[in-house]
């Protein structure tokens, strides 16, 4: 089974289109997003119906929860746009397509497990909102923590920088593995990177495929401009979080 692992959309539909059309030209059986689809972005209702057509599994993110209750430990751009997001998905008795929209939020789960696999957003300790950064194979009470919930693979997102965390200590990126990262028996854990908003210095949209023995890293280049363009015209919406998607950081 070869599937597509996507996570933080953050509302950006012009990068969102590029990896589905990236995915469609694979063998791809399924495709699961690890949350944050909307949030940041001037899309969120074109996103989420995207994504409610095509993944097999979504959860839910801090971004997706944020908007669906207060945000909290929000820097100010990001609470004004959850709650600008929120306005754009506030259900309508008279609009099936917002209720439904709102519905799918709400049923998000936190996690999925599949065997020995976990996926979830911010770590397994924490699904929603635990950070894991490359650094933090030097913290290793945290990493001993985290690996002792993993039963060998668990797949996450959040920090927006893809690369492998191994239990022995050490963080893979990408580009050290061009042709995929073998999966044996040696827990690891793996971010799958950002397809909306990537912070790893590359603006091109990021995810993995998984095919149960490698996992490879994919970029995908997308017009970053327009939806930097749509974010600029929002007058709610701070310039910086379209600015920083030409950059990729």
């Amino acid at each position: 089974m070869k599937r597509a692992i996507i996570s933080d959309v953050h509302a950006n539909l012009e990068a969102l289109r590029a990896v589905l059309a990236d995915i469609s030209r694979q063998e791809i059986t399924a495709i699961y997003c690890l949350g944050d689809t909307i949030g940041y972005g001037p899309n969120p209702r074109e996103c989420l119906d995207l994504v409610m057509a095509h993944c097999a599994v979504c959860l839910l993110g801090n971004h997706d929860e944020a908007v669906l209750y207060d945000p909290e430990g929000f820097s100010s751009a990001a609470e004004r746009a959850a709650r600008w997001t929120r306005k754009q998905l506030a259900p309508c008795s008279d609009d099936e397509r917002s209720q439904a929209r709102w519905d799918f939020l709400c049923r998000l789960p936190r996690f999925h497990r599949d065997g020995d696999r976990i996926f979830v957003h911010g770590s397994v300790r924490n699904p929603l909102s635990e950070y894991v950064f490359p650094e933090d194979v030097q913290d290793l009470r945290k990493m001993e923590g985290l690996f002792a919930l993993i039963r060998r693979v668990a797949f996450q997102g959040h920090t927006h920088v893809a690369g492998i965390f191994s239990s022995q200590l050490r963080f893979v990126f990408p580009h050290e593995v061009p042709v995929g990262y073998p999966l044996g028996t040696e827990k690891v854990m793996i971010n799958v990177g950002s397809v909306g908003q990537p912070r790893d210095g590359d603006a091109r949209a990021a995810y993995v495929v998984y095919d149960d023995e490698t996992v490879h890293f994919r970029r995908v280049p997308y017009a970053a401009q327009i939806t930097a363009d749509k974010i600029h015209a929002e007058q709610e919406l701070d310039d910086f979080l379209g600015d920083r998607l030409l950059a990729g950081h």
